[in-house]
């Protein structure tokens, strides 16, 4: 069941432009898949995608490439560098604010950067949080974002 929905999007995604998981998750209910939206969610991280922004000025789920693949890896880090307008430690924690519907992107570039003391990352639409492990941490690694970002 998993892999055929999965196999449902990734032809959903390459057949039209779809902008937000609720509109995928309708095209899947439409050729008569039922999930929740969390399931949708899962989906897309395991299979790598990413939104970028299309020709048109819209924003869209696409194929990613995969590990080890070293021109993707600088497509990420570029969406991170062009795509993150701020980053703010708390605790262990750090918040990070992009433009719309390039959370899931910069997420997945911090994702495959391997950072050490990153335990892991949750992304919205326009925000991201990076989980470490300690204050200290976060507080070092969101400087080097600030860095990143001058």
């Amino acid at each position: 069941m998993k892999e055929s929905r999965q196999q449902a999007i990734m032809d959903i995604i390459t057949g039209q432009d779809v902008e937000t998981q609720e509109q995928l998750l309708a095209l899947l209910r439409q050729r008569g898949i039922q999930c929740t939206q969390a399931t949708i969610s899962r989906d897309i991280k395991e299979l790598q995608l990413v939104k970028e922004l299309s020709p048109e000025g819209h924003y869209r789920y696409l194929i990613s490439g995969r590990k080890g693949d070293g021109e993707h890896d600088l497509r990420l880090q570029n969406i991170f560098r062009e795509g993150v307008i701020s980053a703010a430690a708390a605790q262990n924690l750090i918040v990070i604010k992009t433009m719309p519907g390039l959370a899931n992107a910069a997420a997945a570039a911090l994702d495959r950067m391997n950072i050490s003391n990153m335990i892991g990352t949750l992304a919205g639409d326009d925000t991201a949080l990076l989980i470490m492990d300690s204050a200290h941490a976060a507080e070092s690694f969101c400087g080097e974002i600030r860095a990143m970002l001058r």
